[in-house]
């Protein structure tokens, strides 16, 4: 069983910064998903895939690996960067 440890990032839709300091444990998936014979929908029988399991910090989602005897790798937060840009740009 193999996991990745990452920060929550903002989603598309966001402007603020709610659930933004959580860390999220998720499971890789084991098996390739196949479609379904009858309707065509992708899935597999790897129900792992589906857990997502919410910290406060990576120190204590990378304990909680470790505990249970999950391989888990940590993902470094990427580092926030702002284009700050004046509306007179526009028209240079």
């Amino acid at each position: 069983m193999s996991a990745r440890i990452y920060q929550r990032p903002m989603s598309a839709m966001q402007s603020g910064q709610a659930r933004t300091n959580q860390w999220v444990l998720e499971f890789e998936a084991s098996e390739a998903k196949k479609p379904d014979p009858l309707m065509g929908w992708a899935g597999s029988g790897d129900t792992q895939a589906q857990v997502s399991l919410s910290f406060p910090d990576a120190k204590t989602a990378s304990a909680y690996a470790e505990k249970y005897g999950i391989a888990a790798r940590i993902i470094p937060t990427p580092a926030k960067t702002l284009k700050l840009q004046a509306y007179a740009d526009n028209f240079r």
